[in-house]
């Protein structure tokens, strides 16, 4: 071959790389398009039963039946167990997108596909959990958490109830102080200590299917806001097969996907609470100034307010993204102090950002924003918007994170 074939052959294989990169991005594209398309079919039914789903405190029945019709439930898993193997951004997209329309969706929507990533990155080298998705996909499962337990509170790194071993079977019997959507979900998946002799933090996560289980309520949910995750609190009594314990332990699971993974998914949820609050402040603004002959109302400029802080929130979401996709392959990144410290204080700047634009939002509004009568109400996103901040404290997370700020440095540059 000659030196100019050699080139010849090079160029043409770089054109056909350049081909099937363009092509899998523009397959990628019309995915995420054809996700969002479905997404805002169900964001419709949502809207629709969402003051029904707050005044009643019940769970959003058609909104998930909706997103099962859509098949969103299964959306992220990989097409080979199938499923379409969308992204995280994509995810956070349809949180975001069901936060501006119904809050409860939204949080059940992100807590769902918390378990869900989970099983999908920890999971895939395990034949039971390889079904258990094949059968997520089918039946299109709703998945609910259990990570909250006893005296312990919002602790999720701490479990008080042990897994029960006999040969290879299991049970589990634990006091869980909340389990959002606990008795419409298909299946829970949930920490719990390795065994009765190990130390409180050596967790497993464990997935129970609906047909392994029995709930017994402890407390219900008549909660301010958030009404339609229905977070009441069980003594959940579990058995099944050692297999379905996953085999990675809990302490990388956390690490590396629940927490990065649920903080993005609820602050997508929160800034569509904010994104809606705005919308109504605008919407205020616009009428005011009409019917004022062109001048503004008093409260206009919290509206300007609320812009930017929803900016804010937005790019601090969109950063946070390309962070964790950035490294999502890479489980040294993700366990280091930087990225984790980084993770845990989106969620604690994302629901105050989103706390303050709801906020700002209602001040646009005035009386009619404070109304639950009015048009321009924006009290219940104020209530839903309100849970941010407490689910998993922001103390807590600031408290946890406080010795890893004594051994971060402070960059020379702002370009480090």
């Amino acid at each position: 071959m000659t030196l100019h074939e050699a080139d010849e052959d090079r160029r043409v294989a770089r054109s056909a790389m350049r081909g099937i990169l363009i092509a899998a991005s523009n397959l990628h594209a019309e995915g995420s398009a054809d996700l969002m398309t479905r997404a805002e079919k169900v964001a419709v039914v949502a809207a629709t039963h969402a003051a029904a789903v707050d005044a009643e405190s019940r769970f959003p029945k058609e909104a998930i039946d909706a997103a099962r019709a859509e098949r969103l439930l299964s959306a992220a898993v990989p097409p080979e167990l199938g499923g379409e193997g969308v992204s995280t951004a994509d995810i956070v997209d349809v949180c975001y997108m069901l936060g501006r329309n119904c809050a409860s969706t939204a949080m059940i929507y992100a807590m769902h596909q918390t378990k869900v990533a989970c099983l999908v990155r920890h999971g895939r080298g395990s034949p039971w959990h390889q079904r258990l998705m094949r059968r997520l996909c089918a039946e299109q499962l709703l998945l609910a958490s259990s990570t909250t337990e006893g005296r312990a509170g919002g602790d999720v790194r701490n479990s008080s109830a042990p897994i029960e071993w006999r040969d290879s079977r299991i049970t589990l019997e634990r006091q869980a102080t909340v389990i959002s959507y606990a008795e419409a979900a298909d299946g829970i998946v949930t920490t719990a200590r390795r065994s009765p002799e190990a130390a409180s933090s050596d967790q497993v996560l464990v997935a129970f299917l609906k047909e392994d289980y029995a709930l017994k309520r402890l407390n219900g949910w008549d909660a301010f806001g958030m009404r339609g995750t229905c977070s009441e609190g069980f003594t959940l009594s579990a058995s099944g097969s050692a297999e379905q314990i996953l085999p990675v332990g809990y302490d990388k699971i956390h690490a590396q996907t629940m927490m990065p993974f649920a903080h993005l998914a609820w602050s997508g949820a929160w800034a569509g609470i904010a994104a809606s609050a705005v919308d109504r402040a605008r919407a205020f603004v616009r009428k005011a100034t009409h019917g004022g002959g062109g001048t503004m109302p008093p409260g206009a400029q919290h509206l300007t307010r609320a812009n930017a802080t929803l900016r804010t929130l937005r790019s601090l979401i969109a950063a946070a993204l390309q962070r964790f996709e950035a490294v999502a392959s890479d489980p040294a990144a993700l366990e280091s102090i930087d990225f984790q410290t980084g993770m845990n204080m989106l969620k604690v700047n994302a629901s105050e950002l989103a706390v303050a634009t709801v906020m700002s939002a209602m001040q646009a509004c005035g009386l009619s924003g404070y109304r639950n009568d009015s048009e321009f109400s924006v009290g219940r996103h104020l209530r839903d918007i309100l849970s941010s901040p407490v689910m998993i404290s922001n103390d807590r997370i600031l408290a946890n994170i406080g010795a890893a700020s004594l051994l971060s440095g402070t960059p020379a540059s702002l370009r480090d």
